[in-house]
Formats: C-alpha cells, sequence, structure tokens
C-alpha cells in the first residue's frame, strides 16, 4: 500500500479531523472549521466548502498494511505546531497523523519552517552557531509563557532547570534582566512618531495593511507633515464573491429607477464625467455612516458601482447602463460560485473592492490620491498563480518609489510557506523594486517596516519593534472593519483559526501579545508609566525593522528555500 498527503491546520490527514476514531474507514463525512477554511483557497470560497461533505480514507484503511509506506508533506511555519504534535506525541485521537506511527515505512518531508518546533530543531537552533541576544530573549521569554510567570520573579535554578536558559553564556538573574530591557527598548521604538517623513504603506490585498498596523498608520497620519501612501498591489477580486456583487447591483438598478443616482444626469457624465469626483462617493458613504443611515450608505457603494460600470463596459446612457448590469446579472446567475469570472466583471469586483480600501483611510482624512491600487498583472484569479515579471510586475512598483521617494515602506512579512501565496509574491516583487530602486538612488537610510496580521505572528525575540494598540484603536479597527469592508465581514476565505471577523481575529492577537509581553515586563510597566500612550496600551503589535540590504537579504534567503531566483 502507498499514501501520499498533507496535513491540515487541526493536524487531519486525508480529511480525517481531529477527534477521528483511529480505527475509522472510507466514508463519506462532514469537516470541521478548520478544515473547511483551508479547503476554501481551493474551492472557491467558504460558502462551498463549509456546504460539503468529503470522501476520505480512513484512519484505519491507511494503516490496515503495516508495510504500506506513508509520506506526507507540509510547507511553512504555520505548519509547526500541527507537526510537532504529530510526531511528538503518542497515538491519539487529538493528533490524527499520529496514527502513521503503526507504519514502520512512514516520513514526513518538511521545510525549515515546518520542522520549526521540533525538539530536534529547537536544539539544533540553540546549539548551533554563535549565542546572540536574539536566543536568550526566545529562552527567557519561552520560559515565562510555560510558567505562566513573570520575568522578575524567575529563580536561578527556574533558569537552570530549563532545557534552553541553562545554555545561555553566564548565565545569571541579569540575564533576565537584559531581556526586560531589550523588550522595553522594543517598546520605545514602536511608539516613536515619525514626522515630516514619506511613508508608503503596501499591501497584497485589501484589508492587510489595517489588520496589520492600523494603529501606527492612524499616528502617522495625524501627524502634521507626514506624506502617508497606501498601496494595494492586487485587485483581490477572487475575495468578492457573486451574491455579493449581485446584491450590490440590483441596489443600483433600484436607485436608478427610482432616480436616485443623480450624477448620470450631467450631460457629459457618460463621455468624461464619471472620471471626475470619485472622492465624493466616498465621503457621501462616511457621511451616511455618521448619520446611521444604511439606505445612504448603500446609494453611496452604487454611486462607486455605476462609475466603475461605465468606464469598463463603455456604457453611454442610462439605458446602456441599466442594460450592462442586466448582463452582468445575467453572468452571475449563469455561473456557479468559484467559476471564473468574464475579464470586465473581474475588474468591476476589483473596483469595489478599491473603493473598500478607500473608505477605511478616508476616516483619517487621506486623499484618493495618497491610495493607489497597482491591480498587478501576476493576479488573474487562477488556481496557480503567475510568478511576478519584471515589466509587467515590478516596474510599477518601482515607478511609485521613483515617484514619491519614501523614506519607509511596509509590507506583509510572512514566513516562508505561511499565509497566501500573494503575500509571498508580493513581498519578492517589493524586493526586486527596492533592488532596483537602490541603482537609481541612495537608499542607505530607507527602513523596511515588515508586519504580519492574522496569518502568522512574530515571537518577541524574532520583532524590533513592538507597537503599543490603545482602546481607541481596537474600537476603530472593529467598527471601521465592519462597515467598510462589505465584501470581508463573511469573508469567503478566512482564517481557520476563527470563525468570523478578520477585524475580531486581530483584537484578539494584539491583546494575546500584550499578555506575553506582561509577563515580561509585568502589568505595573503599562499602567504606571510616565508615558499617557504606553498607560493607554491594551493590545501589541509586534513587527520587524530592517534596512534595505538587511530586507533583500531576508527576500533572497526565502527565495532560495521557496523556488528558483526571481532576481
Amino acid at each position: 500500500g502507498f499514501f501520499l498527503g498533507g496535513i491540515g491546520p487541526d493536524g487531519h490527514i486525508a480529511f480525517n479531523t481531529r477527534g477521528t476514531d483511529l480505527y475509522s474507514t472510507t466514508r463519506l463525512t462532514h469537516t470541521n472549521f478548520e478544515t473547511q477554511a483551508v479547503a476554501a483557497g481551493d474551492l472557491w470560497g467558504i460558502e462551498i466548502s463549509r456546504s460539503r461533505l468529503v470522501i476520505t480514507i480512513g484512519l484505519e484503511t491507511i494503516t490496515y498494511n503495516p508495510d504500506a509506506a506513508a509520506i506526507i508533506f507540509a510547507a511553512g511555519e504555520a505548519k509547526a505546531g500541527v507537526i510537532r504534535d504529530a510526531l511528538e506525541n503518542e497515538i491519539d485521537t487529538l493528533y490524527p497523523a499520529t496514527v502513521l506511527q503503526r507504519i514502520d515505512n512512514s516520513m514526513f518531508f518538511l521545510t525549515r519552517g515546518a520542522a520549526s518546533k521540533l525538539i530536534d530543531i529547537k536544539d539544533h537552533y540553540f546549539t548551533s552557531g554563535e549565542w546572540t541576544d536574539q536566543k536568550s530573549e526566545r529562552a527567557i521569554i519561552d520560559l515565562c509563557s510555560s510558567l505562566e510567570r513573570y520575568a522578575f520573579n524567575l529563580s536561578l535554578d527556574d533558569l537552570k532547570n530549563d532545557r534552553y536558559c541553562k545554555k545561555i553564556p553566564g548565565l545569571s538573574l541579569e540575564s533576565v534582566n537584559r531581556v526586560i530591557e531589550s523588550v522595553k527598548n522594543k517598546i520605545i521604538s514602536g511608539s516613536v512618531r515619525e514626522v515630516n517623513s514619506t511613508i508608503y504603506h503596501t499591501g497584497p490585498h485589501h484589508d492587510d495593511i489595517m489588520l496589520g498596523i492600523l494603529p501606527k498608520c492612524i499616528r502617522q497620519v495625524r501627524t502634521p507633515g507626514n506624506n502617508v501612501h497606501f498601496s494595494v498591489l492586487t485587485s483581490g477580486f477572487t475575495a468578492v464573491t457573486n451574491h455579493y456583487i449581485e446584491k450590490i447591483l440590483l441596489d443600483t438598478l433600484k436607485f436608478l429607477n427610482e432616480g436616485q443616482v443623480q450624477m448620470i444626469f450631467y450631460h457629459d457624465f457618460f463621455e468624461e464625467g464619471y472620471l471626475f469626483k470619485w472622492y465624493k462617493d466616498v465621503y457621501h458613504y462616511l457621511d451616511a455612516t455618521a448619520q446611521k443611515s444604511e439606505r445612504s450608505m448603500r446609494r453611496g457603494v452604487c454611486h462607486r458601482a455605476v462609475r466603475a460600470i461605465t468606464g469598463i463596459y463603455g456604457v453611454k446612457s442610462k439605458a446602456g447602463l441599466i442594460e450592462t448590469i442586466t448582463v452582468i446579472l445575467s453572468e452571475l446567475r449563469g455561473s456557479y460560485a468559484g467559476a471564473k469570472n468574464s475579464p470586465g466583471l473581474q475588474k468591476l469586483k476589483g473596483m469595489m473592492r478599491e473603493y473598500e480600501e478607500e473608505l477605511v483611510w478616508a476616516h483619517f482624512g487621506v486623499p484618493l490620491r495618497n491610495i493607489h491600487h497597482l491591480r498587478l498583472g501576476f493576479y488573474k484569479g487562477d488556481v496557480f498563480t503567475e510568478q511576478p515579471e519584471k515589466e509587467r510586475d515590478i516596474i510599477p512598483v518601482l515607478e511609485e518609489f521613483r515617484k514619491y521617494k519614501p523614506c519607509i515602506i511596509s509590507l506583509a512579512l510572512d514566513p516562508e510557506g505561511s499565509g497566501p501565496d500573494t503575500h509571498y509574491k508580493v513581498l519578492q516583487t517589493i524586493a526586486a523594486a527596492v533592488k532596483e530602486w537602490g541603482k537609481e538612488e541612495d537608499i542607505s537610510s530607507l527602513k523596511i517596516l515588515g508586519y504580519r496580521n492574522v496569518w502568522y505572528r512574530f515571537h518577541p525575540s524574532e520583532a524590533n519593534t513592538i507597537i503599543p494598540v490603545s482602546l481607541n484603536s481596537l474600537s476603530v479597527l472593529g467598527n471601521s472593519f465592519e462597515s467598510c469592508y462589505g465584501s470581508q465581514v463573511n469573508a469567503s476565505f478566512p482564517s481557520y483559526e476563527y470563525d468570523g471577523k478578520f477585524s475580531d481575529l486581530t483584537a484578539r492577537v494584539w491583546v494575546e501579545q500584550l499578555k506575553l509581553i506582561q509577563l515580561v515586563l509585568g502589568k505595573d510597566f503599562f499602567y504606571e508609566n510616565d508615558h499617557p500612550m504606553l498607560r493607554a496600551t491594551h493590545g501589541l503589535i509586534f513587527a520587524r525593522e530592517m534596512s534595505a540590504p538587511e530586507f533583500m537579504q531576508m527576500a533572497e534567503e526565502m527565495e532560495h528555500a521557496m523556488e528558483g531566483l526571481l532576481f
């Protein structure tokens, strides 16, 4: 016998989810939320994967022949926890892959990231090469977490009895104090306000910047003298469901028939008028949000839909507009959920997501000229996305850097094999653009800020800047996400960690990260702090700041681990 497969976020193999009978047979079965969320990427949305049964080979079937060969592949740090559970636990229904211990010829093929939480790999990390401050931080912070004890309450015996802390050179309680001071410095770094700076935030998808570093962005845009830009590099149309766009189109028809889309009556609207005053659609929506008028909010969305449809389909009259909307509705109703849409419909979906992004940053007075939609060409909605190309994908990003000359660039920095594939390809595109820009300009002072959001987290030892989050920022996160990202409130491609809004998961992560740092610094560090920002802190964001050479080196290392050269 032979079995070849992967492993899911709950540790499932062949759809035998957590809790499956160890002697299960081949069958038709339900899946759990984690499995549905991951399968959504292949099935074009959780709306489909949630409603489907699966045929799966049972655990008993896989292991029935003791001489069978079983191979599991896993890539990325996001899988590291389930790999550890599968390989370092006794056979248990909580960890379905542990049944492979019944077979002598079972083997796991892992990337470095997927293996990173195995004891052997951790031992190798702490014993190979020179000892670094980062190793001390990781060891002591992990000890605080495992013992649920404040760092200042650790004893020397606690350190000596820990598998990794005992390896710290010159081990003493002063080792703990050095870690405490290091974490304080990271928070000081994250509390600094940039002034008179040009900052270029990038996101692979709409909502990535907000879910990554919203509190940081709020402080930057509210500081006079800063020139802050927000750039989304892909169209993001795959995350907009047919049902969502159909609802917008039906609303649009309704408002058109009621005469509530008055801009179309301007004499030149269908020639060139639709190209102007796009910010008015944004302001209309936000005014309606303040008034809590759902009808007016929907009307604002429909105004943007009318502009988009007019431009995409070359509409020349009200009658033509209504006819075009009717044709689009027919296309939607004639295709199954997840079917590849026509180029025009893809663009319409993407433009509605772009509108959502504009709504978010308009909350803080960011003008449309500072919100950029690059629509890189590698993103086409195919199952297997293309690799970025220089002329098509890298040059447009390079042109942005040439035009605005940022001193800070932010980007999503997910580790190898973790997070959506688009995140990785956008990172490589930005790295290539920075490299090209460095041939033309002195970028020695350029700072790269790497953030993570719902797909993976930094360990505190990996982060070198820790950004305070206030209750106000948490509230703004939740309210603005729900009111602006209409297509994502019930996301088609959710995180397997949480069955709910991305903003709720993000808030939970920030709060959990504060709890971890409170174990290191103590709660009184925050509520007795002289700095009002820290006294108001109720969440923390871990991020990594790099120089341009550091960033490009890291990107190349990731690329060598994943694929052939892009540079």
